[in-house]
């Protein structure tokens, strides 16, 4: 069986607070965009992984996909073995949340393939195991999330016929070392109340706290936004700590030839981005 497993954006991202365990509250928007990765799974004598696309770092057992069937067998032992195939059509440590999908999309291909008949709790518990943000790709809509990223509230926000616009420069940020340049502070517009004003008045309203800091660190990024914005957009901003930066637009954009190395997508966005039909 096939499974197609889509990515996302943050509309704006505030680093709210430092907590105890280590980890950083943080409030943001999730809204899925209808770029895919492929995840196929086929019986076998042998759980195994095969890796396509673009290059994911590690071994096997610290894959996400690898993960989530490690989970799934402590819980089902009699889970039988299966061969993944991954295409990597997204960049990992984008900003776009691929590979949280990935991990989430494995949950659910293997619920469906061997009819564990996970309820969407268990589905939302297992993910939550995975990584902070992959609960997000359970539910697949529009949401409010805060804390690490794990408290999700679905939001009535609709970017229907808006053209959104990616565009990676293949530059890993380091999510830790952008969380140690940020003092948490508490916005003075939650995003919750700021993205339900017209996208035209989000300038200056729906922010990023990591921006400034790896612009400064960073600056073709930041030469990613300006030019964005010089192509017509709406709204632009950088997603998650980088190194992705997305723009929307009111019609299909007119853009200037990148680098050849860079990742640049265009799509017509929804209100929601569900799997294609799996096969």
């Amino acid at each position: 069986m096939v499974f197609f497993s889509n990515c996302k954006i943050n509309l704006g991202l505030h680093v709210t607070g430092k907590r105890p365990d280590g980890y950083h509250d943080i409030e943001t928007i999730f809204y899925p965009l209808p770029v895919y990765d492929v995840l196929e799974l086929i019986p076998a004598e042998v759980t195994s992984l095969h890796l396509y696309g673009h290059p994911i770092p590690g071994t096997k057992e610290h894959n996400i996909v690898w993960k989530a069937y490690a989970l799934l067998k402590q819980q089902f032992p009699d889970l039988p073995p299966v061969a993944f195939y991954l295409l990597k059509n997204i960049p990992v440590g984008a900003g776009l949340g691929a590979g949280s999908a990935n991990g989430t999309t494995a949950l659910k291909a293997l619920d469906q393939f061997f009819g564990l008949q996970l309820t969407r709790q268990q589905l939302l518990h297992a993910a939550l195991e995975l990584g902070s943000d992959c609960p997000f790709f359970v539910i697949n809509q529009p949401c409010y999330a805060t804390g690490r990223g794990e408290a999700l509230a679905p939001l009535p926000l609709d970017l229907k016929n808006y053209y959104g616009v990616i565009v990676n420069p293949g530059i890993h940020i380091s999510t830790p070392w952008a969380f140690r340049q940020l003092t948490p502070a508490s916005p003075a517009v939650s995003l919750k109340e700021a993205v339900l004003t017209p996208v035209t008045e989000w300038v200056g309203l729906v922010t990023n706290d990591f921006e400034s800091v790896v612009f400064n660190e960073y600056p073709e990024i930041k030469q990613i936004k300006e030019t964005l914005q010089q192509c017509g957009a709406a709204f632009t901003l950088m997603t998650g700590s980088g190194s992705t930066v997305f723009g929307l637009f009111e019609k299909e954009p007119q853009l200037p030839v990148f680098p050849e190395h860079y990742f640049v997508k265009t799509v017509l966005l929804t209100s929601s981005a569900p799997p294609l039909p799996h096969f």
